[in-house]
């Protein structure tokens, strides 16, 4: 199969990032409803993984940030990826932080966001998440929450919890981000007085809304590369305490020492792509090292080839999830790593 991303990159890189990114979706939401993007993608071979009660259909995943709004899941779903990850949505709708927000760095094989979550509102996305073929033909969708902009960081949970109602029904999972480094003060949540805070609010939410559904929905939440080993450690224990059922490693970094002197090197905002790959791996490592089998891990971040999807993996992941490889390297790459990891 004919791979053309290569010849489409150099014109999209050439638009604004931003520009770029919605072009691109609208595009390949053109594709899908004309039936063309199954012809033109190759599909995974199937390679089903049970992960906390689900049956993924292959282990390789979108990671939460490229599609915030659920607006593009047909399509995606039309990669063969084995699950889509939508959001983060926050309870209210907003803005985001002011353009530019988004830059790439193509001698790192990187980008810098700050887009600020960004979205329609939970509510809004809900009714998109329904209304997907993906979604009612059984494709599996997790939910990205995180906390509107104005909430002041102490009354969080209130936010976290309210987004959670929103998404119960619809989601396959649900993912707790707590780790943008775009939001204010929003990774003061991985600190243990606020973590703790949170995770118990959360938990008594799912209980609640379990037997009120008659299903409990796996929870998991999301962290930054930025720990040492005393917050991996942490965090690992109150991932036990509260029953949490799988950790995400990792986000985007704040670290800039990998692309110093480049062009928008120094942006703030989250740093994603290569430079972050060794970074999130080592955080995968001590979570295997202090969690064992009791909880599994989905690895994210730098993954570009199926090299790099299998280093996650053999660090300690049961899944892993794409973004900014897929920016570099095309949908070609979802197919490149569910082949390495198959073999």
């Amino acid at each position: 199969m004919i791979d053309s991303y290569p010849l489409l990159r150099p014109w999209l890189f050439s638009l604004d990032p931003e520009q770029a990114h919605n072009l691109t979706l609208s595009n390949l939401d053109r594709a899908e409803r004309w039936g063309l993007l199954r012809c033109l993608v190759e599909q995974p071979t199937p390679d089903p993984r049970k992960v906390c009660g689900i049956t993924f259909p292959n282990p390789v995943g979108l990671a939460a940030g490229l599609d915030k709004d659920g607006k593009h899941i047909d399509a995606l779903g039309s990669l063969g990826f084995g699950f889509l990850e939508i959001g983060t949505v926050t309870p209210k709708p907003q803005p985001g932080n002011p353009k530019p927000r988004m830059f790439r760095l193509p001698q790192a094989q990187a980008i810098i966001n700050r887009m600020g979550f960004n979205n329609d509102g939970v509510e809004a996305c809900v009714k998109r998440v329904r209304n997907s073929a993906y979604w009612q033909n059984g494709g599996i969708v997790g939910l990205n929450i995180g906390k509107n902009a104005s909430t002041p960081i102490e009354n969080a949970a209130s936010d976290y919890v309210t987004a959670m109602e929103a998404v119960y029904e619809v989601a396959s999972y649900i993912t707790v981000n707590i780790s943008s480094p775009n939001t204010q003060n929003l990774r003061a949540l991985q600190g243990e007085d606020m973590l703790r805070s949170l995770l118990g609010s959360l938990h008594l939410a799912r209980e609640a809304l379990s037997d009120l559904h008659g299903t409990r929905k796996p929870l998991f939440l999301k962290i930054a590369p930025d720990l040492d080993q005393n917050d991996i450690k942490l965090i690992a224990d109150l991932l036990l305490e509260f029953k949490i059922d799988a950790i995400i490693a990792t986000n985007t970094t704040i670290a800039r020492d990998a692309v110093q002197g480049l062009e928008f090197g120094e942006e703030t905002g989250g740093l994603s792509g290569a430079p972050v790959r060794t970074a999130s791996t080592e955080v995968v490592k001590s979570l295997k090292m202090y969690l064992g089998d009791a909880i599994p891990i989905i690895g994210v971040g730098g993954i570009l080839s199926g090299g790099d999807a299998q280093e996650k993996v053999d660090a300690g992941a049961s899944l892993v999830q794409l973004y900014s490889g897929l920016i570099y390297r095309g949908p070609k790459l979802i197919a490149e790593c569910a082949s390495t990891l198959r073999k």
